[in-house]
């Protein structure tokens, strides 16, 4: 990519080179793009659904769940009638159990202070449980179709593979300037599945830009780890009360260990505690 000259630190790309980088994207989303059945919606529920869903986890996992889920709570009203353990008799599976937490809390919140609709501003979407940055860019992107600086893994995989050739230790805010200047601000709904694609790609050819990124970070094995514990804990509460004893009993684990989890669930709002025995809420 040729940059045009500039006389501040920041590169700042000639049209010529911003043309032929949305040309290469498009190119290849023409011929291969991905077919989920998020994308075929507009549906602002839908697409909350699907962006927490995909949080860490891959996407092959949560199409199956999101059709599911979506099918029982179908709109903002029914997810905030349930209770907890209704919301994980779906969602067991899927892993990082604090999301579907999330889920029903933003539900009620946009039943009680939003009038049954998402905010449009980052800083309002960002103010709900479980949304962070990446997540309230996407929904307004994909929702909304506002065009938003967004960046996450996939995105993340392509800037630095075109533009970052020899370097390491990348930062996001650097990034974040070859993204703002590439979007495709009449079309960052098309523009950011494209480029989701495209780094799935990237991936999938062996190549991961990403080791180079300032802040990659190798997610630890989930066998063993207190993750599975977590999971394994809140599947055998779906449905039943259980004293502590009982619960180090069955799961078979260090005891202090899942009395410590134990203790984090509770806090998190995940499980209840009464007169010695917990339960999903």
């Amino acid at each position: 990519m040729q940059l045009s000259d500039t006389n501040s630190d920041i590169q700042k790309l000639s049209p010529a080179a911003i043309r032929d980088f949305q040309e290469t994207i498009y190119r290849y989303y023409l011929k291969h793009k991905r077919d989920f059945p998020w994308r075929s919606t507009d549906n602002q529920y839908f697409i909350l659904v699907s962006e927490i869903m995909l949080q860490q986890t891959q996407v092959e996992r949560v199409i199956e769940k999101y059709k599911k889920f979506i099918s029982i709570f179908p709109d903002f009203s029914t997810l905030a009638r349930a209770n907890l353990k209704e919301v994980f008799t779906v969602w067991h599976g899927l892993g990082y159990n604090r999301r579907a937490l999330s889920l029903l809390n933003i539900a009620q919140t946009v039943m009680t202070r939003y009038g049954g609709n998402l905010p449009v501003t980052v800083e309002e979407l960002e103010a709900l449980p479980g949304i962070g940055k990446a997540t309230a860019g996407a929904i307004l992107a994909f929702a909304f179709n506002i065009p938003v600086v967004l960046i996450e893994t996939n995105i993340r995989r392509v800037f630095i593979h075109h533009f970052f050739h020899n370097s390491g230790s990348i930062k996001d805010r650097d990034i974040l300037l070859f993204i703002e200047q590439t979007l495709d601000r009449a079309h960052p709904r098309k523009w950011y599945y494209a480029l989701m694609d495209y780094g799935s790609m990237l991936k999938r050819q062996g190549e991961n830009p990403n080791r180079r990124s300032a802040g990659y970070r190798q997610q630890s094995p989930f066998e063993g780890s207190d993750r599975k514990i977590r999971g394994r804990l809140l599947e055998l509460l779906i449905g039943l009360t259980m004293p502590e004893k009982a619960i180090v009993q069955k799961m078979g684990a260090d005891p202090e260990r899942v009395k410590k989890i134990l203790v984090q669930l509770k806090k998190e709002g995940l499980i209840r505690e009464e007169e010695g025995k917990y339960f999903i809420p």
